[in-house]
């Protein structure tokens, strides 16, 4: 008999996600802006105590992350039985995704919101519904309008990415009250330590409002984790019983456990970081605006750099790449015309800003 076992044809839906390169073929020197990684890395405490860790690494960890869900829930005001960890937020993301949706389900996005949820979402046999936007901000009433009754889950990126566009908090509020109760609105808030509006809310109001939200956390950005994988959910109990039965029993390893206690621990680490980011954001987008390039606003530590034309942005990244600096291109976002550019140290933010001045004068 011949053949060979096949996958689901779901499994063939979507193309293999594809991160941000880390390396240049050539070139010694990179500056990697493609990843939204934080600009100052890994806080050192983390790396001690990832280090120190490593000494029990024979040593399942607790499976539970109580000590972990503990030191969120002191850190942001939270009940840590209503948090639980995973192997980055792209790992609760998928769970919800499997336990909530499946084929004959419908989810709702944004046009250009985070590009897990659609191929989680295809993966789970689901249809993906896209809503647009309004000057690359989720809209609202167009999500609402998407809503059918074979809805399960409506995901918003808060702020999003790769836009940095940020919804108010009352219109989030607006969006779950229009939603039926029985779809589950999950709130991706990965970017809301950078977020510095007064009225900004990541999602913890809404998760205390109801039994119907879930807010996802991660560390891999201002907590300099994402080697690590660690991300966290704060979600009403019968979410979390559901997240529970789903995850795998040790999703989150000892050494990034104790990363991650770490981490949060710092004093000063997240202030430090977002007062940077802002006057950092603040400056490139200035400058690469004097350059004549279109930057759209963001809360988040990224820009969206706008070229006009699929072709002037591949050139663009072509452009930068021969001198040693990657950024994300982002057409599979359905924004060919654009390149995304991480908020780096002031250094490299100036290294991006001379090369991007230099390529948009090439023609005068």
């Amino acid at each position: 008999m011949s053949g060979q076992p096949r996958a689901r044809d779901a499994v063939f839906s979507v193309p293999p996600y594809v991160g941000g390169d880390s390396n240049l073929t050539g070139i010694n020197r990179v500056i990697k802006l493609s990843s939204n990684e934080g600009a100052f890395g890994t806080p050192p405490e983390a790396v001690a105590a990832m280090r120190a860790a490593a000494d029990l690494a024979f040593r399942y960890p607790d499976g539970g992350s109580s000590a972990l869900r503990r030191a969120i829930g002191a850190t942001f005001d939270l009940d840590s039985t209503k948090i639980v960890c995973g192997n980055g937020s792209d790992d609760l993301i998928g769970l919800l995704i499997q336990s909530y949706g499946g084929p004959g389900t419908e989810l709702v996005m944004s046009a250009h919101g985070f590009l897990i949820y659609e191929i989680a979402a295809k993966l789970a046999g689901m249809v993906v519904r896209k809503a647009a936007e309004i000057n690359l901000t989720a809209d609202v009433d167009a999500m609402l309008a998407q809503v059918t009754p074979a809805t399960r889950l409506v995901f918003l990126a808060n702020p999003n990415n790769p836009t940095g566009s940020l919804v108010p908090t009352a219109e989030v509020f607006r969006l779950r009250a229009g939603l039926p109760q029985d779809v589950l609105l999950v709130l991706d808030a990965a970017y809301a330590e950078y977020v510095e509006r007064s009225d900004y809310d990541p999602g913890m109001a809404l998760v205390d409002a109801g039994d119907n939200t879930v807010m996802t956390r991660t560390f891999s950005k201002i907590f300099g984790l994402g080697g690590a994988r660690l991300g966290w959910a704060y979600a009403p109990e019968s979410v979390i019983d559901v997240l529970n039965r789903t995850r795998m029993p040790f999703n989150v390893s000892g050494p990034t456990a104790a990363a991650g206690i770490a981490a949060l621990a710092v004093p000063g680490w997240v202030e430090r970081c977002r007062i940077h980011n802002s006057r950092a954001r603040a400056t490139l987008t200035a400058r690469l605006q004097d350059a004549g390039l279109i930057v759209h606003p963001s809360e988040t530590n990224f820009v969206l750099v706008d070229f006009g034309a699929a072709a002037r942005a591949v050139a663009a990244d072509e452009y930068l790449r021969a001198r040693g600096i990657i950024v994300r291109n982002v057409a599979a976002y359905g924004l060919p015309h654009c390149l995304r550019v991480t908020i780096g140290t002031d250094d490299e933010c100036g290294t991006v800003v001379e090369a991007l001045t230099e390529f948009a004068h090439i023609d005068d």
